[in-house]
């Protein structure tokens, strides 16, 4: 658990945390759409996940997955009302801090290409776009920008 000053707390996530993060998902249509059971099962399938918590409250999540030297952030997304006040870097460092304990050298995600807003934050957190997969997205339909990070020693 990393305290964040008065503002808030990363911590890891925990199957109890679901149905708060669920409702961050139902506030946030730009964010990959996961099921309530999905979240309740993340720390079973092996992936990596924070919340940040502020006043007691889960506040945003990121989860990801680490195989060998290369990372994926799956889901990262900010209660609306607590946006542009760090939190999502909070999240993003814990992340970064817990894939160079991992020796991870690469990280990818995607975000959709409406979502320039996440485009610009990962692109301010060193992340290149590197590709881009048309038709990838549904609800509505339209294409993922795919981005990358290398990680130094």
């Amino acid at each position: 658990m990393r305290p964040l000053g008065i503002a808030g707390v990363v911590r890891k996530f925990e199957s109890r945390d679901a149905r708060a993060v669920d409702e961050i998902l139902r506030k946030s249509p730009e964010a990959a759409a996961w099921s309530l059971k999905s979240l309740e099962q993340l720390d079973r399938r092996g992936e990596l996940a924070w919340v940040i918590e502020i006043a007691g409250e889960v506040a945003g999540f990121l989860v990801a997955r680490a195989v060998v030297a290369e990372a994926e952030i799956l889901n990262l997304s900010i209660d609306p009302v607590k946006r542009r006040a760090g939190n999502a870097n909070a999240l993003l460092q814990e992340g970064i801090a817990e894939f160079r304990r991992l020796h991870v050298r690469k990280i990818f995600l995607e975000v959709r290409e409406s979502n320039t807003a996440a485009m610009h934050f990962y692109e301010k957190n060193g992340f290149v776009r590197n590709g881009l997969r048309p038709a990838y997205y549904q609800n509505p339909t339209e294409a993922a920008v795919l981005m990358m990070r290398e990680l130094t020693a």
